[in-house]
Parts: structure tokens; sequence; C-alpha cells
């Protein structure tokens, strides 16, 4: 196997482990761990995919620019799968940055199903580019 298909696979690894973190937060009532769980998940899936055009940033907007110009504008992904990893950025970084933020336990469940489509989804993709 080589290099970039074994790191492929380590971030698709990484993601479905930060989906577990993440639900294991959302048992515990941790909202915002569960809210920055939720956003890395997506994160290390979508990092993943651009890696199968050997694609990269050192920026989390960076990823953001390079997924939604070569996956999401194309028609590879669709547009509400690139809004959704969108909004979850912008509620990591409240969560993360912005003091007395609280989200309601009811979007972050739904956010967290949502996050189990999105991961299956790209993963789906990146099985079509570089078949496991």
């Amino acid at each position: 196997m080589s290099y970039r298909k074994d790191l492929i696979a380590y971030r698709m690894s990484r993601a479905k482990e930060a989906l577990q973190d993440a639900e294991i937060l959302l048992n515990s009532k941790r909202l915002p761990s569960t809210v920055n769980r939720i956003y890395y998940a997506l994160f290390y899936e979508v990092t993943a995919l651009l890696l199968t055009k050997g694609l990269s940033s050192s920026k989390h907007s960076g990823i953001m620019a390079l997924f939604n110009e070569h996956f999401v504008k194309n028609g590879t992904v669709s547009i509400e799968t690139g809004r959704f990893y969108s909004r979850m950025f912008e509620f990591r970084q409240k969560s993360d940055y912005e003091d007395f933020v609280q989200f309601e336990e009811e979007k972050v469940k739904e956010w967290l199903v949502t996050a189990r489509q999105f991961i299956e989804e790209i993963g789906k993709v990146i099985e079509k580019i570089i078949p496991q």
C-alpha cells in the first residue's frame, strides 16, 4: 500500500473515531466539546478526500476552499453536504473561541446524525476514486 493510501485510510479512521468521541460527549451533555468532535470528524474525512487528488492545506479555511472547489462545485459532493461542513466549521469556531456559547441538545443530536451521513457519503466518494 502506498503512503498516500495509508494516510487516507488513517484520516478516515480518525474521522470515525472523532464521531465516536462526539457520541460519548453528547451522552455526557458536553455540547461544545461534541460540536468540536463533530467538526473534526468532518475535517478528517475531507482531508482524506482531498488526498485522493494530492491536495492539502495547512489552514482549515484552505481545506474548506479546496473541498468546495474540487468536489462540491463539480457535483461530486452535494451542495448541502458542502454547506453542512461550512456550518460545522463556524459552530466549532464559536464553540472553541467565543465566550458563553450554548447549543441546543436536540440540534447537536441532529448534527451528529448528519455527520454520520456526511462521513458515509464522503467515504463512498473516496472508495470510487481509490478502491479499498
